[in-house]
């Protein structure tokens, strides 16, 4: 079997160089990702089809030695899936119409959202087939907390307050509307790795912000049941967790999910790693996007204090956090330079 250094590392082998990816590595700071967007109605209509999505993910890899492709697609399809009101406005981003006690109950009824789905697993599939054998393909989702607070709150939000009073003011409905993105999430996670997704990421972009009892009622419970219920079917699942904002919480993430790897995000100090997570547990990240974006001598300073500090234990390099839209694309090849050659 064709080794893949990404999918290794993330299984807990430590490779002789980190092998790199980046977040949003697919997106605004490409050319040619946005005459590609010119040709798709709206966002998620690019999400949506296969020969565009397809296209998109394979674009950086064209240009950057990469180690992985990660399916062009967003959190917010599982919402849209559930039969939830989601738009992206330009110089807004998501929109949705926020769900209710009411309303929660119907999620998922008026369809199979797997149904809804099956453009973006056809679009897994044609990466599979597309894909050098030596490169991994991650596919992904998000958390259910993350996505909950955009359900609810109608959008994004520095504080998900909406969120969190709903989770305090009607537990009940909370817990229900949690349900359902769990068992959906473990669907759509499963049919990704039977499209031929090699690993899988929790994406739980908004994991700061709770309390350690919240989060773990909202964080690790939900990914724990995840990670347990994919596992359940495909036997061994490779998973990769990124709860970013964790800070001190995450110790007890990767203990009470059971994910194979933890994402790191830009504010978690290097010598984290080494004083509170097990020393065998492959880590991911952390660089800041803005380094990337400023480039020069402190770019390299940075990207090898991070390569020294994880140097030890299976490492994942990666950013910590998605890279924006005005990165320079010199940047990114100096990025990908430094952790091949050192």
């Amino acid at each position: 079997m064709t080794h893949k250094p990404l999918l290794a590392t993330v299984l807990g082998e430590k490779q002789a160089r980190p092998p790199v990816w980046i977040m949003r590595q697919a997106g605004r700071y490409l050319p040619e990702y946005r005459e590609i967007r010119t040709r798709a109605k709206n966002f998620l209509d690019l999400c949506y089809s296969p020969d565009l999505a397809t296209e998109v993910t394979l674009q950086p890899l064209r240009r950057f030695d990469l180690d992985a492709a990660i399916l062009f697609s967003d959190i917010l399809v599982i919402p849209d899936a559930l039969g939830q009101s989601v738009r992206f406005e330009q110089g807004e981003g998501p929109i949705l119409e926020p769900v209710t006690v009411e309303t929660i109950a119907g999620l998922g009824k008026e369809r199979a959202p797997l149904d809804h789905l099956a453009p973006v697993l056809e679009t897994v599939r044609r990466l599979r087939a597309a894909l050098p054998a030596e490169k991994t393909l991650i596919g992904f989702c998000g958390s259910p907390w993350t996505v909950a607070t955009y359900m609810i709150g109608g959008r994004g939000s520095s504080d998900q307050a909406a969120a969190r009073l709903f989770a305090l003011r009607h537990p009940e409905a909370f817990a229900r509307l949690i349900d359902v993105l769990v068992q959906t999430s473990i669907e759509y996670l499963v049919a990704q790795f039977q499209a031929g997704a090699d690993v899988v990421q929790l994406f739980e972009s908004w994991a700061l912000n709770l309390d350690d009892e919240a989060f773990a009622a909202q964080v690790i419970e939900p990914n724990r049941r995840i990670v347990e219920g994919v596992r359940a079917r495909i036997p061994n699942a490779p998973i990769i967790g990124f709860p970013r904002g964790a800070a001190g919480n995450l110790a007890r993430y990767a203990a009470g999910t059971g994910v194979n790897a933890l994402g790191l995000d830009y504010a978690t100090p290097l010598d984290f790693a080494a004083q509170h997570l097990p020393a065998q547990l492959p880590v991911q990240g952390n660089l800041d996007p803005l380094r990337l974006v400023a480039g020069g001598e402190q770019l390299d300073r940075r990207i090898d204090a991070i390569v020294s500090a994880f140097a030890d234990r299976p490492h994942i390099f990666n950013l910590g956090h998605g890279i924006v839209p005005e990165t320079p694309i010199a940047h990114v090849e100096q990025l990908v330079r430094r952790i091949k050659n050192g």
